[in-house]
């Protein structure tokens, strides 16, 4: 079977490559629907990653995120037009310990391998997971970065000391909104605060129990744990806040994805006994999970449409290209394509 995948080959600029596949009984074939761009891929498009590993990644399909109907089953399990999510980890192991999105040997689609911009999308049988009826498809193409604050939270719930009176998330943007509105689901009667730097961003966040601007904090504002949901050279001014501000034996989750290393206030860490987790991408049982928490809680669909920002139809790469290009004057929320090319 000749497939056609649309690959970045330089910064700015898709062409289509032909594929041929063979049809393996351990692999099912989604035809993608819609799908969402992350800040990674964009770091692709754009060139921002450094030169070596651009040399090394291109060309690839960019995007893991992203939802589709089985087009083909040889083993019959799903029939045909059943909407599913695609899981882009993809471990060649097993491991007693180490999860499967932090195993060296695992591929991850859009870093390094095709992501999900194809025709036809093949994928191990345990890569997909099946979506509800009813489920809104614009939120469900980024249940992947949902899958990673699921992912986060339940690192945090195993390695974390009971006291979780207040919870504090720094970032406003798409990964806050969805850890804070996690946690808010996960913790009801925890007092969760959003520290961010955007006046009209924060306003978004509605369900949390306060908002606070990162210059603007109140002298008597004290976490237990804490969760680092900015990224880039931002979170380096993050991470030292939160190490003033949380109680002493606390945890501190980090999320955000940073290019360069950052330097953080060692000292106050060991004064304090502070436990520092790091946390990246997911894997299946996370994307499992994620569904059943959509499906059980229906308001949290409500609250997660507040992050779509842009919906585009594709059909030509032209159109792949301005979708990215509108995406990177977006000012909230997550961009979603159509995907009908």
């Amino acid at each position: 079977m000749i497939n056609q995948v649309y690959r970045l080959v330089a910064t700015r600029q898709f062409e289509i490559a032909y594929k041929g596949v063979d049809l393996q009984a351990n692999h099912i074939v989604v035809r993608p629907t819609y799908l969402s761009i992350c800040a990674a891929d964009q770091r692709y498009y754009t060139g921002s990653r450094n030169q070596e590993v651009m040399r090394k990644k291109l060309p690839m399909a960019l995007i893991h995120e992203g939802i589709g109907v089985i087009a083909y089953d040889p083993a019959k399990e799903y029939r045909t037009g059943t909407p599913v999510v695609m899981v882009p980890t993809q471990p060649t192991q097993s491991d007693a310990v180490i999860g499967e999105n932090y195993l060296r040997t695992s591929r991850f689609c859009s870093s390094g391998y095709d992501g999900f911009m194809q025709d036809c999308v093949f994928l191990p049988r345990d890569r997909v997971v099946p979506l509800f009826d009813g489920l809104n498809p614009h939120v469900a193409a980024f249940s992947e970065l949902i899958s990673v604050s699921v992912h986060a939270l339940g690192r945090f719930a195993r390695r974390s000391h009971s006291r979780r009176e207040v919870l504090g998330v720094w970032g406003d943007g798409n990964l806050g909104f969805i850890t804070a509105l996690l946690l808010k689901t996960y913790y009801p009667d925890s007092h969760v605060a959003v520290f961010g730097k955007t006046e009209w961003k924060l306003e978004n966040f509605s369900f949390a129990d306060a908002v606070y601007r990162i210059d603007e904090i109140p002298a008597q504002v004290q976490v237990d744990h804490a969760f680092e949901c900015v990224g880039g050279v931002g979170s380096q001014a993050a991470v030292n806040q939160i190490i003033d501000l949380i109680h002493p034996e606390g945890s501190i989750a980090l999320l955000g994805v940073s290019e360069y290393p950052i330097e953080m206030n060692t000292r106050m860490i060991l004064e304090k006994g502070l436990t520092v987790i790091g946390s990246s991408r997911s894997g299946r049982a996370d994307f499992v999970e994620t569904v059943e928490l959509l499906k059980r809680h229906s308001n949290l669909v409500d609250y997660l449409q507040r992050l779509v920002g842009v919906v585009r139809e594709v059909r030509t790469l032209q159109d792949i290209t301005e979708t990215f290009e509108v995406d990177l004057t977006s000012p909230w929320g997550k961009t979603v394509m159509k995907w009908a090319i």
